[in-house]
């Protein structure tokens, strides 16, 4: 049976448009990052940094996931995240490694934004994960720093070069998301520029990804399915996919402290009754019940966008 619990570092199990059922571990507070990109779904950051540092100790996530993992059901993964960047944990390695050694047929992912893979400290601790999904949105400085707005001290050639380095000695799948944001990184030319960087990354699948939840800038909007089509006619590459939504799943009990797990999940990001209705397995009188409980909760709102009205809780 589920012991309830509010973890402050975990959230999920939540069905992932590319992991079936993930377990979110957060390891750095909201909003840590080696970059701040327009369309970023957690937030503006409010903190840049590039220097690893012990945010958060690898006790308090371990005893989390321990107790998770002793009163629930096994997710399909492990998902290393952050509402951040999670290589700035300085921990990194010893989270991965505690979670191979304790359940070892649950496979570790580690979501990156790859900024931080030119360290070859950063590129060995990763080595001990499964599957690394990295993040590629520009093939230019320029269309680099309008997207992605990174930390001054980040070098443009050297975060592609620290991802063809990590390709060619990591033993586990890369899968490389490339995120399409029409008036920033679509034109022909820059399209064009990120095959060829793709093509010395030799990731095993390239995802491409669009706008699905508010960014952090206005006026923004998600690339069409046309659109995401027409990149991959352009590429003629084998191994891409579009993202595609979420499916429910089937499996519905990954947690009963529906209000709990609600909770959890709009801190981190914006979610639509959808959205959380996919997730949870739950009616949307339930969630809109748990809703109308976290509504008084400080910084709950709720913000209007073309798919939807989401809902988050932010930080104050």
């Amino acid at each position: 049976m589920t012991k309830e619990r509010m973890y402050k570092y975990l959230f999920g199990p939540i069905p992932s448009r590319r992991l079936g059922m993930s377990l979110g571990v957060d390891l750095v507070p909201k909003k840590v990052c080696s970059i701040d990109c327009v369309y970023c779904e957690v937030g503006r950051t409010t903190q840049l940094s590039v220097q690893p540092e012990d945010y958060i100790s690898a006790d308090k996530i371990k005893e989390e996931l321990s107790h998770y993992l002793q009163h629930n059901q096994a997710p399909d993964y492990v998902t290393i995240t952050a509402s951040g960047e999670p290589t700035l944990n300085a921990n990194l390695e010893e989270i991965i490694a505690f979670v191979k050694q304790n359940e070892a047929n649950i496979p570790v992912c580690v979501i990156t934004n790859g900024t931080l893979l030119h360290d070859k400290k950063v590129r060995e601790a990763l080595n001990k994960a499964d599957l690394i999904l990295p993040s590629l949105d520009a093939a230019t400085e320029p269309v680099f720093r309008k997207i992605n707005r990174p930390h001054k001290e980040i070098n443009f050639e050297a975060y592609i070069q620290g991802m063809i380095d990590f390709s060619a000695e990591f033993n586990g799948e890369i899968w490389l998301e490339v995120f399409i944001l029409p008036n920033y990184n679509d034109s022909k030319e820059e399209l064009l520029a990120l095959k060829e960087i793709i093509l010395k990354i030799k990731p095993d699948i390239v995802q491409l990804n669009t706008l699905d939840r508010p960014g952090t800038v206005t006026n923004l909007r998600g690339a069409s399915q046309e659109e995401l089509q027409a990149v991959m006619d352009l590429w003629q590459l084998d191994n891409v996919r579009i993202i595609a939504k979420a499916k429910q799943s089937t499996q519905t009990q990954f947690r009963s402290d529906t209000e709990t797990a609600i909770k959890e999940t709009i801190s981190r990001r914006p979610c639509t009754v959808e959205d959380l209705i996919t997730m949870l397995g739950l009616c949307e009188e339930e969630i809109d019940r748990c809703l109308g409980n976290l509504s008084s909760l400080k910084g709950f709102e709720k913000v209007e966008q073309e798919r939807g009205v989401f809902y988050q809780i932010r930080e104050q």
